[in-house]
């Protein structure tokens, strides 16, 4: 039992960690809708790999799901699955419904199913991890941090959405014994990342010379973990979490959304300067910083987040390792170094503003 199943597998953290688990050894099934932000693009570099394997379906598909698990016999089941900004959830909760919360309830059955198939040695071999957020504690105050114990209190419909299927898991884990482990993430970025979340919009933006559009004082915080050091977190949760726990994952980098579209600002200047971009000669613009345009805020925009992930080095000497300039400097030049990418996965988004309704 060397398979993991990894559902969401052609998203954008979710490929990552596709990646990562090919080269630590496993076979990868990889499972994804392959609606919008998902994209077969996203896995080009390792769809010839041995180990590597695709299914266009839905989590929520019984039939689907039950054969896959009984004829690939995963050790472990990697939930990356879910409709994720918040914008598209106000606008509309429908498809968060659909798949956070019933494709969830479906993924746990016939997971059990499976595992209740399996030989004792292999049961306790097996984990089925959800990966969670920090959007389902809420939003903090200018102190303190969230951790594991901290309770739910999700305000959009996307966290409620999350928040929905932990308690699933958790329920399936003490009521069935099925091995459980849910993670909580802060604000992933990096490679991969669909532009409706605000890094890859802001860069995209700013290369064709656009409004950087800051949601209402652009003084809201978030802790900015680089999708690599998740998804070392998140296999690393697979290999040694203990069953039925829950687990933090955070980067250490709190900044404001001003402070952010300034760094991003900064990179640009030195990757593609200015003055030496022909969007912005258009403009009559000299400088990235001059885009920013303050805009309408996001209905019940969360006004902090920060995650406490001691719980989780401790257990298993896990921390982040890129540090936020670092890690932004690589993104940056990763959009720029790829445009047929940006041009394939924005066919059906311009970048319009979403979520006022």
């Amino acid at each position: 039992m060397n398979t993991l199943l990894i559902t969401g597998g052609a998203g954008f953290i979710g490929c990552h960690c596709v990646r990562l688990a090919l080269t630590q050894g496993w076979r990868v099934v990889v499972v994804d809708k392959l609606t919008y932000a998902g994209h077969r693009i996203n896995l080009a570099d390792v769809w010839e790999h041995p180990q590597f394997e695709f299914h266009q379906a839905d989590i929520g598909d019984h039939g689907v799901m039950s054969t896959l698990l009984r004829d690939r016999t995963p050790q472990g089941v990697i939930n990356f699955a879910a409709e994720t900004h918040v914008d598209r959830s106000i606008e509309d909760v429908s498809p968060f419904l659909r798949t956070n919360v019933l494709g969830v309830a479906n993924l746990l059955e016939v997971s059990l199913n499976f595992w209740n198939t399996l030989a004792p040695d292999h049961q306790k071999n097996f984990r089925f991890v959800q990966i969670s957020t920090d959007e389902v504690y809420g939003s903090l105050g200018e102190t303190d941090k969230f951790r594991e114990n901290t309770p739910f209190a999700p305000n959009s419909p996307y966290a409620a959405s999350k928040a929905a299927a932990d308690h699933l898991v958790h329920a399936y884990g003490h009521t069935y014994g099925l091995p459980v482990l849910t993670t909580h993430c802060s604000n992933n970025y990096g490679a991969f990342q669909f532009p409706e979340k605000l890094i890859p919009m802001i860069i995209l933006n700013a290369v064709q010379g656009r409004d950087l559009p800051i949601y209402g004082d652009g003084l809201h915080v978030r802790d900015w973990l680089h999708v690599t050091d998740h998804c070392q977190a998140i296999l690393r949760i697979l290999a040694v979490g203990r069953p039925g726990e829950r687990y933090n994952v955070g980067g250490n980098n709190e900044r404001n959304n001003l402070e952010l579209v300034d760094i991003i600002c900064r990179t640009l200047e030195d990757e593609l300067p200015a003055r030496d971009n022909i969007s912005m000669k258009k403009r009559g613009l000299t400088a990235y910083t001059q885009l920013k345009t303050h805009v309408k805020d996001r209905p019940g925009h969360d006004r902090r987040y920060a995650i406490d992930a001691d719980k989780l080095h401790a257990e298993s000497g896990w921390s982040p390792s890129v540090a936020l300039e670092d890690g932004l400097k690589t993104t940056v030049r990763w959009y720029l170094d790829n445009p047929v990418w940006c041009d394939t996965i924005s066919t059906h988004y311009q970048r319009e503003r979403l979520g006022l309704r």
